[in-house]
């Protein structure tokens, strides 16, 4: 049977030695303290923020502080939004189909 055990090891970009590594990059180097993740967790965490601050500039992002009015009129936009995006998705489709 073999075994597919997650575990390994990584160079940690801090030190320079070898660590244990479960395949995380908030993994912690067993010699010097520092993550192991290095440049990739750095990318990680700039992407997570670049992926809230899209959400917010949403026109249609609701938000907590939003009184009802808006939470509602904001619901029905998402909703007339996506109704239209189908529309134009199956006139393209219907597009690219008849030619063929």
């Amino acid at each position: 049977m073999v075994s597919f055990d997650t575990m390994g090891e990584k160079k940690c970009p801090h030190c320079g030695e070898w660590s244990n590594w479960n395949q995380q990059f908030t993994d912690i180097c067993e010699n010097c303290g520092k993550t192991l993740g290095g440049r990739d967790l750095d990318y990680q965490e700039k992407r997570a923020v670049q992926e809230q601050e899209n959400r917010e500039n949403w026109i249609f992002y609701i938000k907590e502080h939003d009184n009802d009015f808006v939470k509602g009129m904001k619901k029905v936009g998402n909703f007339f939004y996506t109704v239209y995006i189908s529309i134009i998705t199956f006139i393209a489709w219907l597009i690219a189909v008849l030619p063929g």
